[in-house]
């Protein structure tokens, strides 16, 4: 039943989605254009890759405030490594995202034997990450990266499609297989739905929450990488505030913050329309202002929607 009624309010989503753009299409002339189509695609793909270990942490009835900080510091560690000690750009995005796993298992292990509630220790870590990306980057940004490193953001593909939006898609077809047919992923739902049930069923759910916290720490980090790579530049305050956004993504898509459900797909179409809602407002020239307060409207319709789904369920 809960599962049903997943499926439901998933395919609710899309259909707003199909609305949202129609509207834009119909009040913007540009916004249906190739081009667009194609920014929005790069915008919305850190987004979407950072909600991709945003929607396991939810599945398992966790939260993580704390990505926008990981990506932030994980970026900083793969821009120092390689400006600063010159270090090959392959070998310091591989320790960027070593850092942002560690910092997600760090999360983990104070969540599992530490006993802190998810908000706090990822609370905790927000602020930490944050300091230390401003401390690593001595509080400017670090730029100048190689051709060869911003073409995982560029557009060097057929049809001038960004690698980035390749990237993403081939994330989200993997994590749903994850998610759907492995024992990690039905571990990841049982122990949403009950964890005490899932314990006594024999799923190791401490080791099962850390790598859950590790694959939302990595994906930040990843993230961090991709937006590095578009802005060739890793900036020590980069994704401020991108908790919000992907918590509203992975909510709009389906998931429940009680845990137990939701899906990678819902995850998408939740990252889609926050990215077509923000690219709207732009093409519209609404204020920036506005458009924190239209952000923060649409999340608070997410997590009441979420809350009367769990009162029908």
């Amino acid at each position: 039943m809960k599962q049903a009624l997943g499926r439901m309010y998933q395919a609710r989503t899309l259909i707003a989605l199909l609305i949202l753009m129609g509207a834009l299409a119909l009040l913007s002339d540009s916004f249906l254009s190739v081009q667009n189509f194609l920014n929005v695609g790069q915008q919305v793909a850190v987004l979407a890759i950072v909600a991709i270990g945003a929607t396991f942490v939810i599945i398992s009835g966790g939260i993580d405030l704390s990505v926008g900080s990981v990506l932030a510091l994980s970026a900083a560690i793969f821009a120092a490594l390689f400006a600063n000690f010159g270090m090959p750009w392959p070998l310091a995005a591989i320790a960027g995202l070593a850092v942002g796993g560690a910092l997600g298992a760090v999360n983990g292990l104070a969540i599992v034997y530490g006993r802190l509630p998810p908000f706090i220790a990822t609370l905790a870590m927000l602020s930490i990450a944050r300091g230390l990306a401003l401390v690593v980057t001595g509080g400017r940004p670090i730029s100048g990266f190689p051709s060869s490193f911003r073409w995982i953001a560029g557009r060097e593909l057929p049809f001038d499609l960004p690698f980035s939006v390749l990237l993403t898609l081939l994330l989200y077809s993997v994590a749903s297989l994850v998610l759907r047919r492995t024992i990690f992923g039905r571990s990841t739902y049982a122990i949403g739905g009950n964890e005490e049930a899932a314990h006594r069923a024999g799923i190791a759910v401490n080791r099962v929450k850390i790598s859950i916290y590790v694959l939302a720490g990595a994906m930040a980090a990843l993230g961090g990488l991709i937006l590095t790579a578009r802005l060739n530049s890793a900036q020590p305050q980069a994704g401020a505030g991108l908790e919000l956004d992907v918590i509203a993504a992975v909510v709009i898509g389906g998931a429940s913050l009680s845990g137990g459900t939701g899906t990678v797909f819902g995850t998408l179409i939740g990252a889609l329309i926050m990215g077509f809602l923000r690219n709207g407002l732009n093409l519209l020239n609404v204020s920036s202002f506005w458009q924190q307060v239209a952000v923060g409207v649409v999340i608070a319709l997410a997590v009441m929607t979420d809350t009367l789904r769990r009162r029908r369920q």
